[in-house]
């Protein structure tokens, strides 16, 4: 059992990654510590009482979140959903999570590198699910015989680029929420026999 020290320790530092990444997502990771300290209503040492450094702090909320995102990818590969679903699972966790995401896929070398690494690592492990699933619709017959790679990037290049032109697309609503059916329909279109 924890003790409450335990307790409040922990809930600290979950208050403390929310707010970051809340932060992160509005105004980007150039966002000082110091304001994210503020924010949450601790001092600036509690940040760093709970995250070495500053790279830690964006590891842990990086991490976190591409770890939820390949946790959710290995479950559906593991019931043998249809390649549609997995699209729409994709979309609504990205949707869920659009401005951060868009503020990761575009400041994402500006990071430092062991920041970077952690998304790459990530990135890969919904890669190797997304593959795996393109693999078995391959075999079975219901999509074209194309390089898996290729699959997973031409389906990330449709999301990105719609993200990085949100302003030209979707000014004043979430761009991916307005474009979900057609990116999926459009990419299921070019893959399937």
């Amino acid at each position: 059992m924890k003790s409450k020290r335990q307790i409040q320790k922990e809930t600290t530092r979950q208050k403390i990654m929310d707010t970051a990444y809340r932060i992160y997502a509005k105004e980007g990771f150039s966002a000082s510590t110091a304001r994210i300290a503020k924010e949450a209503g601790v001092s600036h040492g509690t940040v760093f009482s709970h995250f070495q450094s500053l790279n830690d702090l964006l590891e842990c909320i990086i991490g976190e979140f591409q770890i939820s995102l390949a946790a959710e990818f290995h479950d559906m590969a593991e019931l043998n959903i249809s390649v549609s679903d997995f699209l729409d699972t994709h979309l609504r966790i990205l949707i869920e999570h659009e401005d951060f995401y868009l503020r990761l896929i575009t400041e994402r070398s500006l990071l430092p590198e062991e920041v970077q690494y952690v998304y790459a690592d990530n990135q890969s492990a919904i890669a190797h699910h997304f593959n795996l699933l393109m693999s078995r619709e391959m075999k079975n017959g219901t999509i074209k015989e194309i390089p898996v790679h290729m699959l997973f990037n031409t389906w990330l290049g449709m999301i990105h680029y719609y993200l990085w032109n949100k302003d030209f697309f979707s000014p004043d609503e979430q761009v991916l929420a307005r474009y979900a059916g057609e990116l999926k329909h459009t990419f299921l279109s070019l893959i399937r026999k």
